[in-house]
């Protein structure tokens, strides 16, 4: 097997405000976009986000009303503290304060308008 790219993929019932979030803040761009769906990319990142709209007929029976939750969307950083603040400033709500674990991560994170959770990390080992 030869995988060539990576994406996540997460149900959400507004596309296009995930989408703006990530894009505002993140700097991620669209690089495909369609009603109820799109795949957002950095060219640092080394995979896409997607987001589908729940309910989607494209998506199979079982997963069309799944929500993305319980899980934690992270990206590792260089200036932790200096992404905190900058968050901050653009007036992103910080809903899990700066942390540091025993085993070396500090991390802190903020959620979508559609409740996905975002985690800015870094290590510290």
């Amino acid at each position: 097997m030869q995988i060539t790219s990576s994406a996540v993929s997460l149900n959400v019932d507004d596309v296009a405000a995930s989408s703006a979030f990530l894009a505002e803040h993140f700097g991620f761009r669209a690089e495909m976009s369609a009603d109820g769906f799109a795949s957002l990319t950095r060219d640092d990142v080394g995979m896409n986000v997607i987001f589908l709209r729940r309910g989607l007929a494209t998506l199979p029976a079982d997963q069309r009303d799944d929500h993305a939750s319980g899980l934690i969307l992270a990206f590792v950083v260089d200036d932790l503290e200096g992404e905190l603040e900058r968050l901050k400033s653009e007036g992103v709500p910080i809903t899990m304060p700066l942390t540091a674990e025993e085993w070396g991560e500090r991390a802190f994170q903020v959620r979508d308008p559609n409740g996905v959770i975002v985690q800015l990390v870094d290590w510290n080992a």
